[in-house]
C-alpha cells in the first residue's frame, strides 16, 4: 500500500503544480517506450540467467553433485553439505551486479540513452531480483536464499532482521534510480514539473516494465504457470511502484539526453536472438558434470 499512496500524493501534488506552473510538454515517445519495454526484457532475462549460472557452477565443483542449467531452472544430483549454501549464490551475484551498474550509473557512465537506460534495467533487475527473495526466504525454508540462511544455522531473529532490512533497503534502492531514469530526457521542460515527471518515469519506466512483463513469458515457457508468471510480475511490482511513486518528488534532475537516435531494431534482435537461445539450446539442459 505505499507505494499506491505515494503514487496518489505524487498524482495530487502533479496536479497542484500544473495550476501553478505552465511549462511545455514533452511529446510521448512510443519508440522510447518500445525501446525501453525491450531493454527491461533482456536485462531480465540476462539477470535470471546470471543467477542460475551462480547458483550451477558452484554446485559443479563438488563431488558427488551433477547440477543441469535450464533455459528457467536448475536441477542437480547428489548431495554434499554445501549444496544448500550454494542454492544463496545465484541471487548474491544478481545483487552484486544490480549495485556495480547503480555505481556506474552514479559515475555518469554511459553517453546514449540506449546504454543508460539499459544499465538502469540491469540494476534494477539485480537488486529486485535479489533482495525479495532474502524476504520470502526468511519465511520460507525451502526457498533459495532460505537454504543458505538455515546452512547458517540463522535464528528465527536473525531471519526477521534480514527480511526486515530487506524490505527497507528495497524502497531505497528503486528511489535511487529515479534520477537516473529523468536524466534521460531530452529537454528540460519534460520534467520540470511534478506532473512532467510523474508522465515521464511511466512512458519510460512504468509502462515499458509491464509490456515486459509479456515479453518475458515466453522465455519461461513451458513451465507451471505461476512460475511463468509470478517472478516476472513480483520482480516488475514490487520496485516499479516506488520509482513511479517517487517519481514527481524528484526536482534537481538535468535532462541530458537525445532521443533523435533511438533504435529499437537492435534490442529487439537480441531479444529474439536470446529467445532462441534460451528455448534451443538451454531448455534441454545443459550438463555441468
Amino acid at each position: 500500500m505505499g507505494p499506491l499512496l505515494l503514487g496518489l500524493a505524487g498524482l495530487i501534488s502533479a496536479r497542484r503544480t500544473q495550476k501553478q506552473e505552465t511549462p511545455g510538454h514533452s511529446p510521448w515517445s512510443s519508440k522510447l517506450t518500445l525501446l525501453s519495454a525491450l531493454l527491461y526484457t533482456l536485462a531480465f532475462n540476462l539477470i535470471f540467467f546470471v543467477q542460475e549460472i551462480f547458483l550451477v557452477l558452484p554446485k559443479a565443483f563438488l563431488p558427488g553433485v551433477r547440477p543441469t542449467l535450464f533455459h528457467n531452472n536448475h536441477v542437480w544430483e547428489g548431495e554434499h553439505p554445501l549444496t544448500r549454501l550454494f542454492q544463496g549464490t545465484g541471487a548474491l551475484a544478481t545483487f552484486l551486479i544490480g549495485m556495480a551498474c547503480l555505481l556506474l550509473l552514479r559515475r555518469g557512465a554511459g553517453r546514449s540513452v540506449s546504454i543508460r537506460l539499459f544499465l538502469i534495467w540491469v540494476a534494477y533487475c539485480g537488486l529486485f531480483m535479489a533482495l525479495p527473495q532474502v524476504v520470502i526466504g526468511a519465511l520460507n525454508p525451502g526457498n533459495d536464499v532460505g537454504m543458505a540462511m538455515d546452512y547458517f544455522q540463522l535464528s528465527a531473529t536473525a531471519k526477521t532482521a534480514a527480511a526486515l532490512l530487506a524490505l527497507i533497503t528495497m524502497p531505497i534502492l528503486a528511489l535511487s534510480l529515479v534520477r537516473p531514469l529523468l536524466t534521460l530526457a531530452d529537454h528540460q521542460d519534460a520534467i520540470s514539473s511534478a506532473g512532467a515527471r510523474t508522465r515521464y518515469v511511466f512512458q519510460v519506466a512504468t509502462l515499458p516494465a509491464l509490456i515486459g512483463i509479456a515479453l518475458i513469458l515466453p522465455f519461461r515457457i513451458p513451465r507451471e504457470l505461476i512460475e511463468v508468471v509470478l517472478l516476472p510480475v513480483l520482480v516488475t511490482v514490487i520496485g516499479v511502484a516506488w520509482i513511479q511513486a517517487g517519481a514527481w518528488r524528484v526536482r534537481s534532475a538535468q535532462a541530458n539526453g537525445s532521443t533523435s537516435d533511438l533504435r529499437v531494431i537492435v534490442p529487439m534482435v537480441a531479444a529474439a536472438l536470446l529467445l532462441l537461445i534460451f528455448q534451443f539450446v538451454l531448455r534441454p539442459g545443459i550438463g555441468f558434470f
